[in-house]
């Protein structure tokens, strides 16, 4: 028993390594009362969140919160009433604590509830999905300009060889001709 103990124990801390952080966090709603989370963001940055609402007691249909999300300086940049789940997404103006609070609709009626709230800030909300379309479309406009950009090189070292073939051709023919020329003058200066 020690030794399969002794096996599996490194194989559990190698798993425990290979398991990525979770970017969610689970709060708790009390019955009354509310539950905020904060984060500290700088000026002109994107967020996006989504919540969702869990019911600890298995109750259907689901009971359902309110979410508010404000700004440092108190601005309301988010608020739903009545959901069970919702996304909110801004571009931060102001630097500092950004205040996101749940509670339940009905205090103390059903039971416990959690929230689970991904928060994506910066880079992490950036829809790659998109970017990733608009990029493909990107590099078929780029591959197409580089195919007319490659048929005019092409025909342009088409038009370049044949006119240093011809220049050659030329210049074989007056080589030629001045070597027959020279010949026949050498020629007649001996006869003479």
């Amino acid at each position: 028993m020690a030794e399969k103990a002794r096996v599996l124990l490194p194989l559990l801390l190698f798993m425990l390594v290979l398991v990525r952080k979770g970017e969610s966090v689970w709060l708790n709603i009390p019955r009354s009362g509310n539950k905020c989370v904060t984060e500290e963001i700088h000026n002109n940055v994107v967020v996006v969140g989504d919540y969702v609402v869990i019911s600890d007691d298995h109750l259907h249909p689901t009971p359902t919160i309110s979410a508010k999300v404000t700004s440092p300086y108190g601005n309301v940049l988010h608020h739903k009433e009545n959901i069970t789940h919702g996304q909110f997404a801004f571009t931060s103006s102001e630097s500092g604590q950004y205040l996101t609070c749940f509670w339940p609709d009905r205090p103390g009626q059903g039971g416990a509830l959690s929230v689970n709230i991904d928060w994506k800030i910066g880079v992490a909300a950036k829809d790659w999905e998109t970017v990733a379309r608009k990029e493909k479309i990107e590099v078929r406009n780029n591959f197409q300009q580089e195919a007319e950009m490659r048929g005019v090189s092409e025909s342009t070292n088409f038009r370049v060889a044949w006119f240093s073939i011809l220049s050659l051709g030329v210049c074989i023919l007056v080589s030629c001709a001045q070597v027959w020329y020279l010949t026949r003058f050498f020629q007649k200066k001996k006869l003479i």
